[in-house]
C-alpha cells in the first residue's frame, strides 16, 4: 500500500509532455540543425556572435515546437480566423503607413518593428484548413473558389510591398491546402500547362524579352531584372549576375567530397555574398561537396515524407490539411532556396530551413513543426480513429 503513496519523480512528471512526440520526424529536424550549426559555423565565422545567435533562435524554436505541440489540433484551429484578421489588417496597415527599406516596404511600427507577411506563412494554411474543416463532407465548387479569394488576398498585399519570395510561400502554403481538400486535376492541369508554356517561351525569346527598353507589365523592374539575370547572369557579371555566378562556382568548386570544414576559398575569401542567409546553401556546397548536397536533400525528402504520412494518418480534415500545407511548405522553402543558388530559379529571398541564419524564420518554422507534431500526438493518442502512415508506426 505504500507504493500508490509514492510520489511520482521529475521524470515521470513531464514523461507525458513527450509521449506521441514522433521520432523519426524530431531525428530529422536534429540532423538538419545540426548541419545549420555545422554551416553557419563556417560560413558566420567573422560574423560576431551570429553562430551563437543561429544556436539562439534554434533553441528558441525548439521552445515553441514543444509547446505549440501541446495544443491539440482542435484548439490549434481556434486560432485560424482570429491570426488571419489580424495578419491580414497588419498587411492592409503596412500598404497605408509601413515602414520602408531598401526599397520595400514590408515593416510596421506597433511598438515593435514588424514585418506581418511572416505571420501568414502560418495563418493562411490555418485559415484555409479551417473554411474546408466547417464544410466538411458538403464541399462545392463555391467553397473552393471562396478559398482561393481567402488566398488571393494577402498574397496580394504581400505582391505589393514588393517581396516576391514570402508571397511565393504563402501562395504554396495556401494552394496546398487547397489541393489537399479535394481540388479537381481538371483546374489543376491548365494553369501548370500555361505555366509550362509561358516558361518555353521565356527561355526561347529570353533574348528580346531582355532587351533595353522592353517593359513587362505584370512584374516591378526588380522582378523582371532578376528573371532576366536568370536567363544569362553574364548580362551583368559584376552587378545583379554576381550572386548567381559566384554561387555556381562555389558549388562546382566543391566537387564530390568538397573542400572541408572552413576551408571553402569562395566562402571565407567573401566571393559568396549573404553567405549567412540567402547563399549559405553554396558556401556548404563548396566545403562539402556533392556528399553534403545529397546528405541535405535526402533529410528534407524524408521530413517532407515524414510530415505527408503524419497528413495521412491524421483523425481530422483540419489536421490532415495543415499537416499536408506544412511538408509542403518546408519542400518549397528547400526547392526555391536550393534551386535559385543551383541558378535554376531567380533569387527571390527565400532562406533554407534550419541552415540560413534568421530568427523570424526559425520562429515560423518551429511553430510549423509544432503543428505537424500535434497533429502526430492526436493521431497517437486516438489511434481507432487514424488512417495508415506512409511510413508505419513510430517510436
Amino acid at each position: 500500500m505504500a507504493a500508490v503513496f509514492d510520489k511520482p519523480t521529475l521524470a515521470q512528471r513531464f514523461m507525458p509532455l513527450f509521449r506521441g512526440f514522433d521520432l523519426p520526424l524530431l531525428l530529422v529536424v536534429m540532423l538538419l540543425a545540426g548541419a545549420g550549426l555545422v554551416a553557419m559555423y563556417s560560413s558566420g565565422f567573422d560574423h560576431g556572435t551570429r553562430f551563437i545567435d543561429h544556436g539562439r533562435n534554434m533553441l528558441i524554436a525548439g521552445a515553441i515546437l514543444f509547446m505549440v505541440a501541446q495544443v491539440p489540433p482542435q484548439k490549434i484551429m481556434a486560432f485560424a480566423v482570429p491570426l488571419y484578421a489580424a495578419g491580414v489588417a497588419l498587411l492592409v496597415a503596412v500598404a497605408l503607413f509601413g515602414i520602408t527599406k531598401k526599397g520595400a516596404q514590408r515593416w510596421v511600427n506597433v511598438g515593435i518593428v514588424i514585418q506581418p507577411s511572416e505571420i501568414l506563412k502560418i495563418a493562411m494554411p490555418l485559415m484555409l484548413a479551417w473554411w474546408f474543416q466547417k464544410r466538411e463532407g458538403t464541399l462545392r465548387p463555391l467553397d473552393f473558389a471562396a478559398a482561393g479569394l481567402l488566398l488571393v488576398i494577402p498574397v496580394g498585399l504581400i505582391m505589393k510591398q514588393p517581396d516576391l519570395g514570402t508571397s511565393l510561400l504563402v501562395l504554396a502554403a495556401g494552394l496546398s491546402v487547397i489541393f489537399f481538400a479535394g481540388l479537381s486535376w481538371k483546374l489543376v492541369l491548365p494553369p501548370v500547362l500555361i505555366a509550362g508554356v509561358g516558361i518555353f517561351t521565356l527561355v526561347m525569346l529570353g533574348d528580346q524579352l531582355c532587351a533595353d527598353g522592353v517593359r513587362w507589365v505584370v512584374l516591378h523592374d526588380y522582378q523582371q531584372q532578376r528573371v532576366c539575370t536568370l536567363l544569362d547572369p553574364t548580362r551583368d557579371p559584376l552587378g545583379k549576375g554576381f550572386h548567381i555566378i559566384q554561387g555556381m562556382i562555389a558549388i562546382g568548386s566543391g566537387g564530390v567530397w568538397g573542400k572541408g570544414f572552413m576551408a571553402g576559398t569562395q566562402t571565407h575569401l567573401e566571393f559568396i555574398p549573404e553567405r549567412t542567409t540567402d547563399f549559405i546553401f553554396a558556401a556548404f556546397s563548396e566545403e562539402f561537396g556533392l556528399a553534403g548536397n545529397l546528405f541535405l536533400n535526402v533529410c528534407f525528402l524524408l521530413l517532407v515524407w515524414r510530415g505527408l504520412a503524419i497528413a495521412v494518418g491524421a483523425t481530422s480534415l483540419f489536421g490532415r490539411l495543415m499537416a499536408g500545407a506544412v511538408s509542403m511548405i518546408f519542400f518549397t522553402y528547400a526547392f526555391v532556396n536550393m534551386g535559385m543558388v543551383s541558378g535554376i530559379l531567380p533569387v527571390v529571398g527565400v532562406p533554407l530551413p534550419f541552415i540560413s541564419y534568421g530568427g523570424t524564420a526559425m520562429v515560423t518554422l518551429g511553430m510549423a513543426l509544432g503543428i505537424l507534431m500535434s497533429v502526430a500526438r492526436a493521431q497517437r493518442q486516438d489511434p481507432k480513429d487514424a488512417r495508415p502512415a506512409l511510413l508505419g508506426a513510430s517510436a
